[in-house]
């Protein structure tokens, strides 16, 4: 690892991906610094994730952090029916943690003395030696390794590949939260101890208990977490839907408190008339739902020179194999190792890295696919089917 002490790496993008990979970075002796768009840091963003082994990684083997003080889990998958009763249950075990949660516990580890706020990489350019990140603060920055985990709206994708489209799926996920101690005893008893599915025509939601705001991880102290598929046409229809209050139109995402309301009371109504009754009640009772636009994105290639993509930057899957966050830590993780591995050379690792990155990608864009076709088109998502379970290299895996 001493073949990269005295160089320097930039992470652009300082979410759970980019925060992953800067640590690995900094163990392998670069010097790291994180240069993140938003002027404040990322805490209350986005909902519950499942943590998948790669995701849970760091924790386990490099982190003071334990994961167990970090998430809430599972035991059972349940499948709910029209009267909340139970249509199919497997033994299977799951954990669960917010994103706000992940985040911090992973700036906890980097620290901020090298976390830059409010810096958006607007391009870059790169010779045999080094790379060039310019700001539009003004700011440049030299590295000898760049890594963009800037997401969805990823600037190296738009630079590298400026003629690549997101395709959307045909549906958007409603997403939210509701403390355990808001809702019915039965709905705790059925949605608290299980990943919780409700289907029906065109259309299904998952639900699972993740901490609650204030970190709390046992029963009564957890937040209720869905994401409800539904689905909506592209043009006007999706465009009205995701034009926020402001009067802008949000293209990825419409933030918490920014859904009109019309939407969200007529959300509401078909949650009651088409979920099963636990999941309709933790969607009505949600006081800010928000929305998430389901795409696909893939990229053609994730290493140039001394530049790495990683993450949603290179591939955006759909969330039913919750494998995006899992995707991010994976690059991180097997970039760390090509790089360790070929002790200095650093676009020989990138090179070597890059194909089974792709084919992962590639492979899961295309399961995830399948999996959103089944429940929003052809209605053949069945309860208990095993090649509907989570998993970033397969079903289950």
């Amino acid at each position: 690892m001493d073949s990269y002490k005295g160089l320097r790496a930039a992470v652009v993008g300082g979410s759970i991906g980019g925060l992953t990979s800067a640590l690995l970075l900094r163990e392998l002796g670069f010097t790291v610094d994180v240069y993140e768009r938003t002027p404040t840091l990322l805490d209350n963003r986005g909902g519950g994730i499942v943590l998948q082994p790669t995701t849970m990684k760091w924790f386990g083997e490099r982190s003071a952090q334990r994961i167990e003080k970090l998430s809430t889990v599972t035991r059972h998958l349940r499948y709910l029916g029209e009267r909340n009763d139970v249509l199919h249950e497997d033994p299977v075990e799951w954990r669960y943690s917010s994103w706000s949660t992940i985040y911090r516990a992973l700036l906890d580890d980097f620290g901020t003395d090298r976390y830059h706020l409010g810096e958006f990489c607007a391009g870059f350019d790169q010779d045999a030696d080094s790379v060039t990140l310019r700001f539009v603060s003004g700011r440049t920055e030299t590295a000898d390794l760049v890594v963009f985990a800037d997401g969805i709206s990823s600037t190296a994708r738009k630079r590298l590949f400026p003629d690549l489209q997101r395709t959307y799926s045909g549906y958007v996920g409603w997403r939210g939260t509701v403390p355990e101690g808001e809702v019915s005893e039965e709905t705790r008893r059925l949605l608290g101890e299980a990943l919780t599915y409700s289907v029906a025509r065109d259309t299904h939601i998952v639900l699972y208990p993740i901490p609650g705001l204030d970190g709390g991880i046992e029963a009564g102290q957890r937040l209720l977490n869905y994401v409800w598929y539904r689905n909506v046409p592209a043009g006007p229809p999706l465009d009205e839907l995701t034009t926020d209050l402001r009067g802008f139109e949000c293209p990825v995402s419409v933030h918490p408190g920014q859904v009109q309301q019309r939407f969200v009371d007529e959300m509401r109504a078909t949650a009651e008339e088409s979920l099963a009754p636990a999941a309709a009640e933790t969607v009505i009772r949600t006081e800010q739902p928000y929305l998430q636009v389901v795409f696909d994105t893939r990229i053609p290639a994730m290493a140039e020179g001394r530049v790495a993509i990683i993450g949603d930057a290179a591939f955006a899957a759909r969330p039913h194999a919750a494998a995006g966050t899992a995707k991010a830590a994976d690059d991180a993780w097997t970039l760390y190792e090509h790089l360790r591995a070929f002790g200095g050379d650093i676009p020989t690792a990138l090179k070597r890295w890059e194909p089974a990155q792709l084919q992962l990608g590639n492979q899961l864009i295309d399961r995830v696919a399948r999996m959103g076709h089944r429940s929003q088109v052809t209605n053949t998502w069945t309860p208990g089917d095993p090649d509907l379970r989570f998993g970033l290299h397969g079903p289950g895996i």
